[in-house]
């Protein structure tokens, strides 16, 4: 018999706190009509996603106000634990001048090259998480 893993649902403070751990998130939006599924770096602002583009697909779903959908994960496969979190809103380009200058001056860097001049803010309409971890429970001794 083998240890168990135990699920937990996290709530909406608890996500957005994962969230915060991690850089790295995939971003889901409608590209030529198709579902399309992309690794991004992402900041936390005002509890809502942040992403940097230089424009494309990513940017027009944000100028149509697109709704998308936003995950993010730390998982360990040895020892099988870890939380994931999916972020479901509208898509919104982040116009206001005091707004940019806010996200500019503590943006993290693209980590690909180019200019990435847009900001693009994936509203926290809809949040869920699970946290995976090992039933501390009683294990099956032979």
């Amino acid at each position: 018999m083998t240890r168990g893993q135990e699920l937990d649902v996290l709530n909406r403070r608890q996500c957005l706190d994962r969230l915060a751990q991690v850089r790295v998130g995939r971003l889901v939006f409608t590209e030529d009509a198709l579902p399309a599924i992309q690794p991004v770096n992402f900041r936390l602002w005002h509890d809502d996603v942040v992403i940097r583009v230089a424009g494309g697909p990513k940017l027009e779903a944000a100028t149509t106000n697109q709704v998308v959908a936003f995950e993010a994960d730390e998982l360990d496969a040895d020892l099988h634990n870890g939380w994931s979190v999916t972020v479901v809103g509208q898509a919104e380009p982040i116009t206001g001048i005091d707004d940019l200058v806010e996200v500019a001056g503590t943006f993290i860097e693209p980590w690909v090259q180019g200019r990435r001049e847009h900001f693009i803010r994936i509203r926290t309409d809809r949040v869920t998480g699970r946290e995976f971890r090992q039933d501390a429970g009683p294990q099956y001794k032979p």
